[in-house]
């Protein structure tokens, strides 16, 4: 008697341990569970790769003492990169919640176009301190508005299945 209980306890969790899984292969398939794996992606690499760069290190300047302007030149551009991936990461999750997807898409586009604002304030800021050098610009300016579209391309889809399920609870 105890080892048939045990037993049906085991294939419960067999069964559970499966149904997750082919629930999480389900979520992933989903196009905007993709577009906003590569939104929290492209995002990720922002923060590794360069904005701009100059040919020598410019001693008063405070971007391009290291040759280098990326994000860890800066703790807030680190966060706002850093959120932006971190709410696109989550939102793949909340599949289920369509509208929460929707606000964490938002507010990972928000921190976007704040990245993108912030990080052009600091570079009119700098400008003065590289006295006529000119900088070499690099793929870490493009890269939070390739994010940028797929999280817009993440909001559609979401909306399109938000519409689907209304018009689905409609007919019944």
């Amino acid at each position: 008697m105890i080892h048939h209980l045990a037993q049906d306890k085991f294939i419960k969790v067999i069964n559970f341990v499966h149904w997750r899984a082919l629930n999480l292969v389900v979520m992933i398939q989903r196009i905007q569970s993709i577009y906003l794996l590569l939104a929290a992606i492209v995002s990720g690499v922002t923060a590794l790769v360069p904005f701009s760069t100059v040919d020598k290190a410019v001693a008063e300047s405070a971007l391009f003492r290291d040759q280098v302007y990326n994000a860890s030149d800066n703790a807030v551009l680190l966060g706002l990169i850093g959120g932006a991936a971190v709410f696109a990461l989550v939102a793949i999750f909340l599949f289920k919640n369509r509208k929460t997807q929707l606000l964490l898409s938002l507010l990972s586009m928000l921190l976007i176009i704040g990245l993108v604002g912030f990080g052009a304030f600091l570079w009119t800021q700098d400008q003065a301190s590289l006295q006529g050098i000119s900088p070499n610009f690099g793929i870490g300016g493009a890269l939070p508005v390739v994010a940028l579209l797929f999280l817009l391309l993440a909001r559609r889809s979401i909306n399109k299945d938000e519409k689907l399920v209304r018009s689905s609870d409609r007919l019944r």
